[in-house]
């Protein structure tokens, strides 16, 4: 793996906005895993859910932010850009500087202002769609997005564990340091594997080519 910058240069001049790019990966944890958890309560306890439905929603949220994730990751974060400066520029804003710095703590979530405003939209959304059950699957779905930005961070700044969750740094190093036109899922390599998106493992190619 090559050596990676471990911060960043600025994005906009302006102050304010340049501090608006940068956040400690403790405060959008404590929002979203937060938020799910005061989701879960609310439907227990003020929609009058039993558990075991608050749950399967729960948790059928939570798969669908993978879904989410992936499609976010692989259709607007790499977007094609052609030769339009106002797309390549987005793009980098967006995602290109994570890719040119992907070890700057403070870059590897999104803002909580953005986050929070994501977030407000999508509740309200599954609200409008599914009625009271929105709230417990809005809840599974930002647990999920807690859940991603906790690998996020773990990824890029920790040792791989020498257990299962290692398959989950070497998915997204793939991703980093193979070719980004694969590996799009974080949080789960499900999706790559369901849309063809999955790399080839440079390591276990060469190991199959010597067997």
């Amino acid at each position: 793996m090559p050596p990676a910058k471990t911060s960043s240069g600025r994005i906009f001049q302006n102050p304010f906005l340049e501090a608006l790019t940068r956040t400690h990966i403790a405060v959008p944890l404590t929002i979203f895993f937060g938020l799910g958890a005061v989701s879960g309560y609310a439907s227990v306890h003020l929609l009058g859910f039993d558990v075991v439905s608050t749950l399967s929603l729960y948790l059928a949220g939570a798969l669908f932010f993978t879904f989410i994730e992936y499609i976010a990751h692989r259709y607007l974060y790499h977007m094609g850009t052609g030769n339009s400066a106002r797309k390549q520029r987005l793009q980098y804003v967006m995602h290109g500087v994570h890719h040119d710095h992907p070890r700057d703590k403070k870059r590897l979530a999104l803002p909580p202002v953005v986050s929070v405003v994501l977030a407000t939209l999508f509740m309200g959304l599954f609200r409008l769609v599914l009625g009271p059950s929105g709230i417990a699957f809005g809840g599974g779905f930002m647990t999920g997005y807690a859940t991603y930005l906790m690998v996020h961070y773990a990824v890029h700044t920790m040792n791989p564990p020498k257990n299962l969750f290692g398959v989950l740094w070497r998915h997204h190093n793939l991703h980093h340091y193979v070719g980004d036109e694969g590996a799009f899922g974080v949080s789960s390599p499900l999706w790559d594997h369901v849309f063809g998106t999955m790399p080839v493992d440079p390591k276990a190619k060469r190991q199959a080519a010597q067997a």
